[in-house]
């Protein structure tokens, strides 16, 4: 059949046209590719052929309030292999293994691992600057040595249950480091590289690096003076007095930061494997639950004031040696009693008897109000992982017998932190605050302040005219009572000893196995540190007044002359006793001649220097206070200076 030229032309045009609509359906479909999907698919090829080898970023650091570093990450490299990369495997591990002194079969067998990167644990883990080195110059192809760091303690075992530690991946194990782990430690990095299906590179491409983002630097309330201090005079008592352990405490009673916490026996946060588990995970000032003994009756001794059940001044009270509640004899710790005393008088002595009169004052609804209004009972709410609540009667359990012995602060079981917090609260102005150790954030990059932490009032529980009383009669405990032994001369202390029973598994008090403690207050008439040291069992003496009190005394006489506190003049002159020291002030000895000053000076032995016939110079200066006895050393000269 023949065919017309004009079929064969509408032919010939419906090819040409399929043919162009054809391309042109090809080209608008490679257009919409390569215009609007050819991102996505470009980051769909990138996840396909990328590996990913992780970088770590920096931990933040830990720093005092003063910007001393308590902890911060040093360089320790980590050794990698990308398995399919390596071109002889046997070669590379005999290589390697000889560097980093490790098992060559064992290296052999990791290497070789059906896995796109391995890690040579341990051995090439956290490695020195010299090790990483050498594992470079060795130009192993598959073999990556990855920047990584370890964390540091500067300061050693100082404040180490407050610091915790950091493991092995930079991840926060206890204390701050665990608490605040996501803020310090950061934002991981990564080393890319494009590998085909096997794991191999991909020749002619360049490998990528995203660098991580380090950990936010936290600067804390501690001070590591006062911290050096508390933790060097807990030291001294563990070797004085052997005991199970010491617990000590240091807190600003205006804000609630904690400017000191210590627990003995303690350890190195940078080599916490080498201690016993119990011994690192237990933070006792905030974990230890124990009676707190007479310092409880600070407490007692608010709520009375308070309520205005008695008067320290004209009340008064006479004590036999003991009380009769309910038919059970509830001693004083004085054989026979204190006899008719001032209830200013019941504080100074810490009388028992004394104290449950007052809580038969106050009765139980009363009592136990203040004693959970001051937080007992219930967590601090501190920024530290573990603390406990501590264990009190419930009130409807509560008898005759129950309400005398938690007056003075027996059959109830508080920890150190509520302690310290509830008499912040009472030397305050009646405020209790919220413990807290982490003041402020810093961006590690320019130094800026991310967020700040202020104090936080939970709430009023006395007037301050109460807590001003209150603190009169702890500084009388100093000066007249059983806490003289942490007196000092030219300031004003108060504080409070106590001493408890320690109970045993079965529920009974232990004989001979107290827990002694005395907690502090300074400057009495405007405090700015609360001190309390607990003292577990310690060999041969177990009296607070004894073993404590003179460990609080000493950590608060330093940290007042550290923070450049002005003594004061108008204080409780203390009541001395014999083998006292006793205390004179320096007289004004310049322009006088040394058979003047020996014929009217009093008992300080001189020692003289130069030579002439008047004082142009001495030392101690004019107007401080010293011990009686004390050597002055005067200079001599042959012109009086006041007559210049």
């Amino acid at each position: 059949m023949r065919v017309s030229n004009v079929t064969v032309r509408k032919r010939v045009l419906i090819i040409l046209v399929t043919i162009v609509l054809f391309y042109s359906l090809l080209i608008g479909r490679l257009g919409y590719i390569q215009l609007y999907q050819g991102d996505w698919l470009a980051a769909k090829a990138d996840d396909l052929w990328s590996r990913d080898i992780p970088v770590e970023p920096k931990r933040g650091r830990i720093l005092d309030r003063n910007g001393n570093v308590l902890a911060y990450n040093v360089s320790a490299p980590s050794v990698l292999a990308v398995p399919a990369q390596i071109e002889d495997p046997r070669l590379t591990a005999q290589k390697l293994a000889a560097v980093l002194n490790m098992d060559e079969e064992k290296l052999y067998k990791l290497i070789t691992k059906r896995e796109l990167a391995v890690r040579i644990t341990p051995e090439g883990r956290k490695i020195t600057e010299e090790k990483a080195k050498q594992v470079k110059e060795l130009q192993l192809p598959g073999i990556v040595v990855a920047e990584d760091s370890k964390r540091y303690y500067p300061y050693g075992t100082l404040a180490a249950h407050v610091l915790g530690f950091a493991g092995i991946d930079n991840q926060g194990l206890t204390g701050l480091e665990l608490v605040y782990d996501n803020a310090l430690k950061g934002t991981k990095g990564a080393v890319s590289f494009y590998a085909n299906g096997k794991g191999g590179a991909i020749p002619g491409q360049p490998n990528r690096f995203l660098p991580p983002t380090n950990g936010l630097d936290l600067v804390t309330t501690l001070d590591v003076t006062i911290q050096n201090i508390l933790e060097r005079e807990m030291e001294q008592a563990m070797l004085t007095y052997q005991p199970e352990g010491v617990i000590g405490l240091v807190v600003d009673p205006k804000t609630g930061e904690v400017l000191a916490m210590a627990s003995y026996p303690t350890f190195d946060p940078g080599n916490y494997q080498a201690y016993p588990q119990e011994i690192y995970n237990r933070n006792m000032p905030i974990w230890r639950m124990y009676e707190p003994g007479s310092t409880f009756k600070i407490i007692t001794l608010a709520a009375a004031l308070e309520e205005k059940k008695v008067d320290l001044q004209h009340d008064h009270f006479y004590d036999p040696g003991y009380a009769t509640v309910a038919g059970a004899r509830l001693r004083c710790w004085k054989a026979g009693g204190h006899g008719s005393q001032s209830f200013l008088e019941v504080v100074e002595n810490s009388c028992n008897p004394g104290f449950i009169a007052l809580g038969n004052r106050l009765g139980k609804d009363t009592l136990f109000k203040y004693i959970n209004e001051f937080g007992f009972g219930q967590k601090t709410g501190i920024d530290l992982r573990g603390e406990a609540t501590g264990i009190l009667f419930k009130l409807d359990r509560v008898g005759p017998v129950e309400l005398a012995t938690t007056a003075f602060g027996q059959g109830v079981s508080v920890t150190p932190i509520q302690q310290v917090m509830a008499v912040a609260a009472a030397v305050n102005g009646g405020k209790l605050l919220t413990p807290y150790i982490a003041k402020e954030w810093i961006d590690p990059v320019d130094g800026t302040i991310v967020s700040e932490r202020k104090p936080e009032v939970k709430r009023t529980v006395i007037s301050e005219e109460t807590s001003k009383k209150v603190r009169g009669a702890l500084e009388s405990v100093v000066a007249k009572g059983t806490g003289f032994r942490a007196y000092i001369e030219g300031y004003r202390v108060g504080g409070k000893t106590g001493t408890a029973q320690k109970v045993g598994p079965n529920g009974r008090y232990l004989t001979n196995n107290h827990i002694v403690s005395f907690i502090g207050i300074a400057p009495s008439d405007d405090p700015q540190l609360v001190v309390y040291v607990a003292v577990d069992n310690p060999k041969g003496i177990q009296f607070g007044g004894v073993v404590s009190a003179p460990i609080v005394k000493n950590v608060i006489e330093q940290s007042l002359h550290y923070m450049n506190v002005p003594p004061r003049k108008d204080g409780i002159k203390k009541e001395f006793r014999y083998g006292d020291v006793q205390y004179v002030t320096v007289p004004d000895l310049t322009g006088m001649s040394v058979t003047d000053i020996r014929n009217s000076f009093y008992g300080l032995p001189l020692d003289v220097a130069g030579s002439g016939k008047y004082v142009v110079e001495q030392s101690p200066a004019p107007g401080i206070r010293v011990k009686e006895g004390s050597k002055i050393r005067i200079y001599l000269g042959d012109k009086s200076p006041k007559s210049q």
